[in-house]
């Protein structure tokens, strides 16, 4: 061994040799070496930095319990002096986003005076069916037999078309020919060739719009089913769409 070496070696500490040692042994590789009189100063900041963690951990949650709150009240949540900057926290369908200030209040008195209209909104008829003249029509998406039919209009409050005029059969006429034949209230079951209507009612003879030679009874044809053309007897346990019919509801004025 060198000369300057066997100096180095008598000039380390009791503290420089343990580490100098483990150093040897390799087992500091990952550690830092720090002078002895910074370990209390060390200790202390370590002390510090787990206060800081946790008060940082528990203003995130305080900010967390707000956020909920205001959602489950389904209203905008403005943090103020809870976040620095012009910012507001809008909820709105399909999450929360963050806009300016100005611009979040903006939308919020815009989604209010929409709702306010929503609740005076007044539909004559329900979703997916059809105003005519005072009544509401429901045209089926698929094809039921004629007594399927007439339970399928009495679960919904409705029943199973009656025409009553002229222009109600045209307008049901315009709907037949785009989907095909569709069945409606009116069958002879009860007694061969005297026609009623489900309401009970039976079919007045100037009110009738069977096409040339109908109802012929082929095959005890004993409800009616309307055409692209007019009426027609056929059998009743052939599927077919069918037309719902109600009346509408009323809308006070606004």
């Amino acid at each position: 061994m060198s000369d300057f070496k066997q100096v180095r070696v008598q000039q380390l500490d009791p503290l420089e040799e343990e580490l100098a040692a483990s150093s040897a042994r390799g087992s500091l590789s990952h550690h830092v070496l720090q002078p002895p009189s910074r370990a209390g100063s060390s200790a202390g900041c370590l002390s510090s930095s787990y206060v800081l963690l946790g008060l940082q951990l528990l203003s995130l949650m305080v900010l967390a319990g707000l956020l909920v709150a205001v959602l489950a009240q389904g209203q905008p949540l403005r943090f103020g002096a809870l976040w620095s900057g012009p910012w507001t926290w809008a909820a709105k369908a399909g999450g929360v986003s963050r806009v300016p200030s100005s611009q979040g209040q903006k939308v919020c008195q815009e989604l209010t005076q929409l709702k306010a209209r929503v609740d005076r909104l007044c539909r004559p008829c329900p979703w997916d069916w059809t105003f005519f003249q005072g009544h509401c029509y429901f045209f089926s998406k698929s094809q039921r037999n004629w007594h399927d039919s007439v339970t399928a209009c009495q679960e919904v409050g409705a029943q199973l078309v009656v025409i009553n005029s002229a222009e109600e059969q045209n307008f049901l006429l315009q709907i037949s020919k785009n989907k095909g034949s569709t069945w409606m209230g009116l069958s002879d079951l009860n007694e061969e060739a005297t026609w009623h209507w489900v309401d009970g009612s039976p079919l007045s003879p100037s009110l009738t719009y069977w096409n040339e030679g109908e109802p012929n009874n082929v095959g005890e044809e004993d409800c009616a089913e309307i055409t692209d053309s007019g009426w027609n007897d056929a059998k009743c346990d052939a599927e077919k769409f069918w037309v719902c019919k109600t009346s509408s509801s009323s809308c006070p004025n606004t």
